[in-house]
């Protein structure tokens, strides 16, 4: 991240033009903060380069936002009251003062916008944000904690369920806007119901909640990466844990072994499905909680981005009466979105379509969803051997795991049946070898194989703040690409702004290598050929590998040369 000015002015500029920094110490300060993964602003004032008020200043200059001074501030009890203290504490605000629909807050991290919606949404109110050095909000904070005292008292937050609702699949979703304009909801369920809303504000997939031997941790996966907020307080975490299972209806006094269960919300005007897993560690349970949000389906295979001689490909293996579709990555590449981008176009009136999911993602109209159950005996293999007495046109596997699953699901492709499948393998070809290396039989495999897609989720820049950045010759020559590779092209690099929390990504893309299966590969599948040679006779069929399809989202200006190698690598 270079340190001059670019167009828009920045905090960086404000720092030199004003030399509180000369251009060395910030450069330095740049490149220490990103290996440390802090903000530059966090950075400079934690290591004592610049003072917290200058900060606040520069800041203020770059967001034109007013600047005050809390030294002598205190809130007063009605003020107060508008905001939780856990929130102050967590989020680094204080009320400032309210008039008729508006407040005035002061923020330790005016780049939080988040805070900003949901203080909005907690009280109703207009809300207007005023620039304050990070340690006197801290020092504001200490002063209201310590003239109140009064503690949240734990009996009586397990004893409140007032607006607790336990729900089953047959009745409606809860919302968690209704109990977030509730001014009488219990502090631990406040508390939980804003971590749910951050994490869907921010297009967060999973929340991870991780008790440490003195703190509980709070992450949020965003984008692919791990991003971590202020958790609540320790003596909180089994409240916290408490109201989850109640959620997800599991059992609140079991906290000896592993527990999963599902619920559904709404929330900020979607519904929401949340998947919840519950593991005991040395310190008490760790909590993952992954949101399924039905919005992002993208509604077709026109939809995942695909170059036109993968989607040509795509297009025409799922118009084939029967066969094999393998799609592959690694966990977390996106498989199920792209199998269920596949059944979108397949769903039709007179089509039957059956999946068998362990576990069951979305729960989408028109297809029949079968949850994997190993504990009662329904195996993808025990599901699959039903699923072919149901007169099946089209089916799902979710994911091949074994011989006999695998078996049957190529049996069931050489049988009349549509199969969509997930595999994991590091590349398209590989699906093939692996499937082999299982003792399935190569002519059985090239006599229903239609396609192999591998597939990996880069960072999407921001498109708000992201700057054209000039790629050195080292860069090129480490990652084995061409010196003119990029010529006639701009490429764009991260640069922070406020819409994308600082980190100049937003949103993520699937590069994907497709192999459609031609009489050459069909030939080559026979004869048990290596993974080596599939790939190149893909490629001799204009196959891009997932290293190309990345390179080429770079030249579209839809992601960096980093974040692109980062999933693909650069061999």
């Amino acid at each position: 991240m270079p340190a001059k000015a670019t167009a828009a002015r920045g905090i960086y500029d404000i720092l030199l033009e004003n030399a509180i920094l000369d251009p060395e110490t910030l450069d330095t300060a740049v490149e220490e903060a990103k290996a440390e993964g802090l903000r530059l602003e966090k950075y400079l004032v934690e290591k004592k380069l610049i003072k917290g008020d200058d900060m606040a200043l520069a800041l203020s200059s770059y967001l034109k936002m007013p600047p005050i001074t809390l030294s002598h501030f205190t809130p007063s009890d009605m003020v107060k009251g508008l905001i939780p203290r856990e929130f102050m504490a967590k989020r680094l605000v204080i009320p400032i003062a309210s008039v008729g629909k508006y407040m005035t807050v002061a923020l330790g991290d005016p780049f939080d916008l988040m805070t900003i919606d949901e203080l909005q949404i907690m009280s109703g109110k207009e809300v207007t944000a005023v620039v304050v050095a990070e340690h006197e909000v801290e020092q504001v904070l200490t002063r209201i904690f310590a003239q109140d005292s009064q503690g949240l008292d734990m009996e009586e937050l397990m004893r409140d369920d007032s607006d607790v609702e336990v729900l089953d699949d047959s009745e409606e979703d809860q919302s968690l806007d209704e109990m977030l304009e509730s001014a009488e909801g219990a502090p631990v369920i406040r508390m939980v119901n804003m971590m749910l809303v951050e994490a869907l504000r921010t297009d967060a997939s999973d929340i991870h909640i991780e008790p440490m031997e003195k703190t509980v941790r709070l992450r949020y996966r965003i984008d692919g990466k791990l991003i971590e907020r202020p958790g609540p307080p320790k003596s909180l975490q089994n409240a916290v844990t408490s109201r989850v299972k109640i959620m997800a209806d599991l059992n609140i006094a079991e906290r000896r072994v592993p527990q999963d269960g599902r619920t559904h919300i709404k929330a900020l005007g979607k519904a929401v499905d949340l998947r919840i897993s519950i593991l005991p560690t040395v310190f008490g349970e760790k909590i993952v909680i992954r949101t399924l949000d039905k919005t992002k389906l993208l509604g077709g295979v026109d939809n995942l981005g695909l170059d036109d001689v993968s989607l040509k490909a795509f297009k025409y293996a799922l118009s084939q009466p029967n066969g094999i579709v393998l799609v592959t990555g690694p966990t977390g590449s996106g498989k199920t979105m792209t199998l269920y981008s596949c059944l979108q176009d397949l769903n039709q009136p007179d089509t039957n379509i059956i999946t068998c999911e362990d576990p069951v993602e979305f729960q989408i109209p028109g297809l029949n969803q079968v949850q994997i159950n190993s504990d009662v005996g329904l195996t993808f293999a025990a599901a699959l051997r039903s699923i072919l007495r149901q007169d099946p046109d089209k089916i799902l596997v979710g994911e091949l795991r074994d011989y006999e699953t695998s078996h049957i699901a190529i049996e069931a492709a050489l049988t009349g049946h549509m199969v969509l499948a997930t595999l994991h393998t590091n590349n398209a070809p590989q699906a093939v070898t692996r499937l082999i290396d299982m003792k399935i039989e190569p002519f059985m495999l090239g006599a229903c194989l239609i396609l192999a897609q591998a597939q990996r989720l880069y960072r999407r820049l921001c498109s708000a703040c992201k700057t054209p950045v000039k790629l050195t010759p080292e860069i090129l020559k480490a990652n084995n690409i061409e010196p003119d590779f990029f010529d006639e092209y701009t490429v764009f690099g991260p640069k922070g702004c406020p819409r994308c929390g600082g980190k100049g990504y937003k949103g993520r893309g699937a590069a994907m290598e497709v192999l459609l299966v031609t009489p050459k590969i069909r030939e080559a599948i026979l004869r048990s050929a290596t993974a080596t040679e599939l790939m190149e006779l893909g490629r001799e069929n204009g196959m891009l590998s997932l290293k190309e399809a990345g390179l080429a989202r770079v030249k579209e200006g839809i992601t960096s040369l980093e974040a692109a190698l980062e999933v693909t690598g650069g061999g």
